[in-house]
C-alpha cells in the first residue's frame, strides 16, 4: 500500500459533475494498493501502523509555526481517494506500466477497509472519492507538504 499524504487548506473530489466529498483544513490521502498487497493486509501489523501514521504525523504548525501538531491535534478533516497510479512503473518507454498495482477486486476491498477503519478514528469530517471512477480533484496544498508512505517500509 502506498499513501500519498498532502496537507491541504481544503479539498474536493467530484465525478460526473457531482460532488463526492469535500473537506476543509486537513489531509488529502491518495491510497494505492500493490500486487503484493494481500486481502489480509488489514489484519497485519502494518495496517494499524499506517493508519496511526496518517492521524499522528506532526505536519501541522503550532502557535510558533513549527510542525508539531497532527491531524488528531488539530481535529482536521480527511479526504480519501483511491489512486492505482501510485504503482506506476516508468522505467521503460513512455507509457507507464501498472502491472505492480493490485487487481481491481483486491484494491476495491482494501480501499473499502481503509475507509471503514479510518472512519471512527477521523478527528474531523471524513470524505471519500469513488473507487474506480474518473474523478476530478480540486485542492489547495498547504505548505506545500506532501509525504509518501509505503507499507514496505513498515513491514
Amino acid at each position: 500500500m502506498r499513501l500519498l499524504i498532502q496537507r491541504v487548506a481544503r479539498a474536493r473530489v467530484e465525478s460526473e459533475g457531482k460532488a463526492l466529498g469535500e473537506i476543509g483544513q486537513g489531509l488529502l490521502v491518495l491510497a494505492g494498493f500493490g500486487a503484493a498487497d494481500a486481502a489480509n493486509l488489514p489484519q497485519t501489523k502494518v495496517w494499524p501502523a499506517l493508519l496511526n501514521k496518517i492521524l499522528d504525523l506532526r505536519i501541522f504548525p503550532d502557535d510558533a509555526g513549527k510542525l508539531n501538531l497532527s491531524l488528531r491535534d488539530t481535529a482536521g478533516d480527511l479526504l480519501l481517494v483511491s489512486q492505482f497510479t501510485l504503482y506506476a512503473d516508468c522505467r521503460r518507454g513512455r507509457r507507464p506500466s501498472f502491472s505492480d498495482a493490485a487487481a481491481p477486486y483486491t484494491a476495491r476491498a482494501l480501499y473499502g477497509a481503509l475507509v471503514r477503519d479510518l472512519a471512527p478514528l477521523a478527528p474531523g469530517a471524513l470524505a471519500t472519492g469513488s473507487f474506480g471512477a474518473d474523478m476530478l480533484l480540486d485542492f489547495v496544498n498547504w505548505g506545500p507538504v506532501t509525504i509518501l508512505l509505503d507499507s514496505a517500509d513498515f513491514a
